[in-house]
């Protein structure tokens, strides 16, 4: 089990990755004409392979769980030192995000809502750590 400020940072490193990855294959940044295109406007960008767009669609979904997580790891913490449930909540969240980006990336839809529930209840249990459960 990790600690909530390990998942935390964790979980931060996760997002950056889900952000950069449909980035850098979109545009194809390893190109000089990529590198280009992301240097610029980024106005006519070409049409993503599946992947990419549901890459980019997991990275915001993350952006919105992130959102979540944050402030019940800051409530925990405010509440005092987090407990054995908030670190398990914790550790569940960023396992649960984790699975969920590569099943995503996969297509596989069902087994991805299940592990995306996961991830809520990780967040629920911080949430209840933090008001004292």
């Amino acid at each position: 089990m990790m600690t909530t400020t390990l998942a935390l940072v964790l979980s931060a490193a996760l997002t950056f990755a889900m952000i950069m990855l449909p980035a850098v294959m979109r545009l194809r940044l390893w190109t000089v004409a990529g590198f280009k295109q992301a240097a610029g406007n980024r106005e006519q960008l070409p049409e993503p392979p599946a992947w990419v767009a549901r890459a980019e669609r997991a990275s915001r979904n993350m952006l919105e769980n992130m959102v979540i997580f944050v402030a019940v790891i800051v409530a925990a913490h405010a509440a005092g030192a987090p407990s054995e449930l908030a670190m398990t909540g914790a550790t569940v969240f960023f396992w649960a995000r984790l699975v969920y980006w590569f099943l995503y990336l996969a297509g596989i839809p069902y087994l991805r809502t299940a592990v995306w529930s996961a991830g809520v209840v990780g967040c629920v249990l911080v949430g209840v750590a933090a008001l004292g459960g």
